[in-house]
C-alpha cells in the first residue's frame, strides 16, 4: 500500500512559479513510477507527465512547454512539478499518483493540492 501526500498548492499571480511536492510512503517507494495530474471543475482530469524511477520524464502533449518541470528525489521518496509562468487555466486541483511496476493503470492517488492563479 502507497500513500502519497501533495503540498504546496496555494493561490498565487499570474506569472508566478510555484513548486507542488508530493511525498510517499508504504511498500517500495522508490521503484513506482510517478506522474502527476490536474483536474478543473467540469473538465476530465488530465495528465501532465510522469517520471520513472531513474527519472526518465515524459509530458503529455499539451505540457510540453517547459513551463512544467517533473522531478523526483528518491532518496526523500519524493517526487516534484516545478510550475513557471502560471497562467489564469493553470488553476486546478492539481494530484499526484503512483504506478506499481508491471501494473497498467495508476492505483495510488493523494488527496489533491489546490492551485488558483489570479490576475
Amino acid at each position: 500500500q502507497v500513500q502519497l501526500v501533495e503540498s504546496g498548492g496555494r493561490l498565487v499571480q499570474a506569472g508566478d512559479s510555484l513548486r507542488l511536492s508530493c511525498a510517499a510512503s508504504g511498500g517500495s517507494s522508490s521503484n513506482y513510477r510517478m506522474a502527476w495530474f490536474r483536474q478543473t471543475p467540469g473538465k476530465e482530469r488530465e495528465q501532465i507527465g510522469s517520471i520513472s524511477w531513474g527519472g526518465n520524464v515524459s509530458y503529455t502533449v499539451g505540457f510540453v512547454t517547459g513551463r512544467f518541470t517533473i522531478s523526483r528525489d528518491n532518496a526523500k521518496n519524493t517526487a516534484y512539478l516545478q510550475m513557471s509562468s502560471l497562467k489564469l487555466e493553470d488553476t486546478a486541483i492539481y494530484y499526484c499518483a503512483a504506478r506499481l511496476p508491471g501494473a497498467s493503470a495508476y492505483d495510488y492517488w493523494g488527496q489533491g493540492t489546490q492551485v488558483t492563479v489570479s490576475s
